[in-house]
């Protein structure tokens, strides 16, 4: 199942995998110093070092694994991620109102990330057998029960942001699947009014339905982000982000220098706000390193999605490089206060193993589809 040689090793794209090794590593040391004067900092910057390491082992084992061989159980894999997500509801350990890890041993696991990169590679296999009828309605119809199931179990827990990241995947594998353009619109026509009428009501002091879909904390997050209360505590928050970012100005204050961050005035800046962190030991020079890096991984992602061979090929790497964009966009426009504060890792950069294993393993996939470009029309190998 798993195949190495010495011309596939030397074929795998080095580029790529530098990018995320520098990336990973310089989140590592962001990390340390958000955690500086946090009594477990020693702890959990390790942590995240074990993380790496064994997420090289994953991304590196992903990448030699039998495609092929592996799409002939992705119905398995799908059912799975289903268990695991239900595993959450019943049995998941609570931390900050939210039931999201499963605990073994010392370590907890989040499935709710692991199902990103699990539903990439289900719904790329799905849409690959049925590429052919994609505009049927009946198919488009199963595919959104196949996506729907997964985002409701990940939505309830809540997990809001994660359950978006996979709405976003899904629509890109659809628009590279070419998805007839009428089906795009008569979505947008119907998605859009209703996007803006939940917002309006969000925004009522008395939300007449709002409150039904949504939790009281998230409806404030959306309220915030339009009426900017600097009483309310969420937009407190983003107040001292985008503080953090504009004082750490062109070259930043330098790494453990942080006054906001050193202070603790930003919350969970090892994760969530590690780009204000960024901003402002590292100022504005460090944010468009860290921005060119993401988005260098994701064109990468995106080339070889365009030199794929096979439909599955492309889908599996263009939901990877969606995955990673829509991660980025939402992490910095939170930190920068264009987003509703909401929970959600930046790629490589951000602490916790589930986030980073599972951005290394979709990466996996991608170097995985770059090897078999190399494969001719008469080689059985690569």
């Amino acid at each position: 199942m798993i195949s190495i040689n010495r011309t596939k090793v030397q074929n795998l794209d080095k580029w790529l995998i530098a990018a995320v090794c520098v990336l990973t590593v310089f989140g590592i040391v962001c990390i340390g110093s958000a955690l500086h004067i946090n009594v477990e900092s020693d702890s959990r910057y390790m942590s995240q070092i074990m993380f790496f390491i064994t997420g090289l082992v994953i991304m590196f084992s992903i990448a030699f694994l039998d495609l092929d061989y592996m799409s002939r159980f992705y119905k398995v894999l799908y059912v799975l991620n289903i268990l695991l997500l239900v595993a959450v509801i019943l049995f998941g350990q609570s931390s900050n109102n939210a039931v999201r890890w499963i605990g073994i041993g010392p370590v907890r696991l989040q499935p709710s990330e692991f199902s990103k990169a699990i539903m990439i590679f289900c719904m790329a296999n799905f849409i690959d057998k049925k590429k052919d009828s994609i505009n049927n309605i009946s198919i488009l119809i199963r595919l959104c029960l196949l996506v729907i199931i997964p985002v409701v179990l990940i939505f309830v827990q809540p997990a809001l942001s994660a359950s978006l990241v996979i709405i976003f995947i899904f629509c890109v594998q659809l628009f590279t699947a070419e998805l007839d353009y009428r089906f795009i619109g008569r979505v947008l026509i119907v998605v859009i009014p209703i996007v803006t009428v939940v917002v309006l009501d969000c925004l009522r002091d008395d939300p007449i339905f709002a409150d039904l879909i949504f939790k009281g904390y998230m409806i404030n997050r959306i309220r915030d982000l339009f009426i900017q209360d600097p009483g309310s505590d969420t937009y407190y928050q983003t107040m001292k982000s985008i503080s953090a970012i504009s004082s750490g100005q062109l070259t930043g204050k330098g790494l453990y220098q942080g006054t906001l961050n050193q202070l603790s005035y930003l919350p969970e800046p090892q994760n969530d706000f590690i780009f204000s962190v960024i901003g402002e030991e590292f100022g504005f020079i460090g944010c468009m390193a860290v921005l060119a890096l993401l988005f260098f991984i994701i064109i990468r992602c995106i080339l070889i999605a365009m030199e794929a061979r096979e439909t599955k090929e492309r889908l599996i790497a263009a939901g990877v490089a969606g995955m990673i964009l829509f991660q980025m966009f939402v992490n910095v426009g939170v930190a920068t206060g264009i987003m509703p504060n909401t929970g959600m890792s930046l790629p490589f950069v951000s602490y916790g193993g589930s986030s980073l294993w599972t951005n290394m393993a979709a990466v996996g996939l991608v170097l995985n589809i770059g090897l078999r470009r190399s494969r001719t029309l008469f080689e059985g190998e690569y």
